[in-house]
């Protein structure tokens, strides 16, 4: 199925232009980046480059999407003859996907012609402000989850494929399972999931049910004890299981109380290593008031496939730099090392107030201070420098995407780089009260 329609029509009628006047093949450099971070947040997950590297490949215009173009009027025939040979040819570069980013930090760097780059506008920003979005909520959920798991459960509180999205970026941020099975076919993430009060209500007893599930799972299973009156419920599931049980879910009243009586029932009849995870409509601030009581897992929902308040990332799509006049064709390109600004580079930005964007092809880098970081470094000239670590990397050259950010290798590489990206962080950034950017960033 192509993505070319994946798109805001006012693309398509700029391509038609620039066709029309000579502009559409000038080489142009387009970066996406947040002007700022939610208020509170202290950084963000740039995540999606492989879901959007992937809707890349497949983004072309067959007869179908030509005719309901023309059936509109969105375009005319010369823009649909260059439409039906589309293929992006150009350079792009990235922030690794997991990376953690700041205001201003250019996660997505597209060249290539205006016509072939300019189309890519809203897929771009569709998949990475929702994706980061994501990524930045589960990854706080996780720092006050202080290294106890969680898993992402919340398939019904989105679109359906939103759902596998929010799976992946939650998974690149550190949760630990999703309970969407698509997901778990799609991008290799572990699945989990065992019964709803549903089960326990179709059985005459609670006991029935137990029964059936633990002969169906095994004594491994996680058994929901409150769908009638949890203590009861943990007494029988102890006594089914002969202390043997793996867990028990608690999805309802004041949590902290509730699992500390729970922990200490279980304990009291000899089920010691008798997990307990907790579901209930959390969030980065209910995991962190749960910090002290006795759960050994988290399930999240709704939250984190909303992104905990801020659905998107507030990721922008803008163009900051053209050839000149004797730089336009196509084929010239820079050197491998991608150096910002070089002869010929002409920066180009909005001046609109409170949107105001920086011009220039941009380097960027992680000023680094014994492993830890100091600043985001954004430059408009030159090359980072030997104590800043390189965050934009080539993944599509000539047009050719790179496949290792591609499919199941893709999210595991992006998973073990969020663990050292937010590594690197200062111990506060992980704090989740208000607070400023965990570093700032120095445009230069």
């Amino acid at each position: 199925m192509t993505s070319a329609l994946l798109t805001d029509q006012y693309e398509l009628t700029m391509v038609d232009a620039a066709l029309k006047d000579g502009t559409a093949d000038r080489r142009c450099v387009f970066e996406v980046f947040a002007r700022r971070l939610p208020d509170g947040r202290r950084y963000g997950v740039a995540a999606g480059l492989g879901r959007f590297l992937t809707a890349l490949t497949d983004f072309r215009f067959g007869d179908e999407e030509i005719a309901f173009l023309r059936d509109r009027g969105v375009i005319d025939a010369g823009t649909a003859s260059y439409l039906a040979d589309y293929r992006f040819t150009g350079d792009i570069r990235a922030y690794r996907e997991g990376e953690v980013f700041f205001p201003n930090s250019p996660v997505l760097q597209i060249e290539g012609t205006f016509a072939e780059a300019v189309v890519l506008e809203t897929l771009a920003l569709s998949i990475f402000n929702a994706d980061s979005a994501i990524a930045s909520a589960a990854a706080r959920m996780v720092s006050a989850a202080d290294g106890r798991p969680l898993a992402e459960m919340g398939s019904r509180r989105t679109g359906e494929w939103n759902a596998v999205a929010a799976a992946r970026a939650a998974y690149i941020a550190g949760f630990g399972a999703t309970s969407n099975l698509e997901a778990g076919r799609t991008w290799g993430i572990p699945t989990m999931g065992t019964a709803a009060h549903a089960f326990t209500l179709l059985h005459d007893s609670e006991e029935d049910a137990f029964r059936s599930q633990i002969e169906a799972l095994g004594t491994g299973t996680t058994l929901l004890v409150d769908t009638y009156d949890i203590e009861a419920a943990v007494d029988t599931a102890v006594r089914l299981t002969d202390g043997k049980l793996g867990a028990v879910r608690i999805d309802s009243g004041d949590l902290p109380s509730v699992v500390a009586s729970v922990r200490a029932q279980l304990d009291r009849l000899g089920a010691t290593d008798t997990k307990i995870t907790v579901t209930n409509d959390l969030d980065e601030y209910t995991i962190a008031a749960l910090r002290a009581a006795p759960v050994d897992s988290y399930g999240v929902g709704t939250s984190v496939v909303s992104g905990s308040g801020h659905p998107a990332a507030g990721m922008v799509f803008k163009l900051v730099a053209h050839r000149d006049a004797s730089h336009r064709d196509a084929g010239q390109r820079d050197a491998a090392d991608g150096g910002a600004n070089d002869d010929g580079w002409v920066p180009v930005a909005k001046k609109s107030a409170e949107k105001a964007t920086v011009g220039g092809r941009k380097q960027a880098g992680r000023r680094l201070r014994n492993g830890i970081a100091t600043a985001e470094v954004v430059l408009t000239t030159g090359q980072v420098g030997p104590d800043e670590r390189p965050l934009l990397v080539p993944v599509v050259t000539n047009g050719e995407v790179d496949p290792a950010f591609l499919g199941v290798q893709g999210v595991e590489a992006a998973r073990a780089h969020h663990k050292m990206a937010k590594a690197e962080l200062p111990a506060d950034a992980s704090r989740i009260g208000r607070g400023d950017p965990a570093i700032p960033t120095l445009v230069i």
